[in-house]
Formats: C-alpha cells, structure tokens, sequence
C-alpha cells in the first residue's frame, strides 16, 4: 500500500512530466511562429494548450493534479505539488500564457497576414 509521502511523490512527478510536455509545446509553437515554420503541429498544439487552459479554468485556475496532491501535503509553498524552483512555480501560468500568447499572435501573422 502506498503512503501519503509516495502518493505526493509520485504526483510531483506525473505533474513535472506533464508540465515539461506543455512547455516544450508552447516553445514549439512560439518557435515556429519565429521562423515561419507554421505547420499541422503547430495547431495540434494551440488547440492542446488550449484545452489545458479550459481545464484549468474548470478547476478555478488550479491543475487538477495539485488538487489531488493536496490531499497529502498542507504545505504552502507554491512548488509543493511539482519539481520547479518555487519562484518558478508561482509565476507559472503568467510567464507561459505570455509566451503562448505571443505565439499565437506570431503564428496567426504568419498565417492569415504575412503569406
């Protein structure tokens, strides 16, 4: 049976995984509309960040995964859930949904303005 401790850990790890995904995912789309490399992917991966974002919106703009950590730690640090430097993990979502966004705005440039 696994404890609270090995529960925790094994979160922090699910959600360090999933966070390197979404990350490499919106560098991928911010490059891409850098260099005018706009492609498939390019959009398989706006509509994922897009639904992360909606999820996250159904949690009141917390991961489902600290949801659940919380259940096994009462630790107030904003990295308690996730394998980031604290200051990191506290201004997450602003510093990504910036790059996301100037992304987008660069990929529908390149897309629908700069043919």
């Amino acid at each position: 049976m696994m404890t609270a401790t090995n529960k925790l850990l094994t979160i922090k790890i699910a959600h360090t995984i999933i966070w390197v995904f979404f990350v490499s995912v919106i560098v991928y789309i911010l490059y891409t509309g850098i260099i005018d490399a706009v492609n498939t992917y390019t959009w398989v991966g706006i509509g994922l960040v897009v639904a992360e974002g909606l999820v996250l919106l159904a949690f009141r703009s917390f991961c489902p995964l600290t949801v659940l950590a919380r259940r096994y730690s009462d630790s107030d640090l904003d990295n308690f859930d996730i394998f980031l430097p604290n200051w990191l993990a506290k201004h997450n979502k602003l510093i990504f949904t910036i790059l996301f966004a100037v992304g987008v705005v660069l990929v529908l440039w390149r897309t629908f303005i700069n043919f």
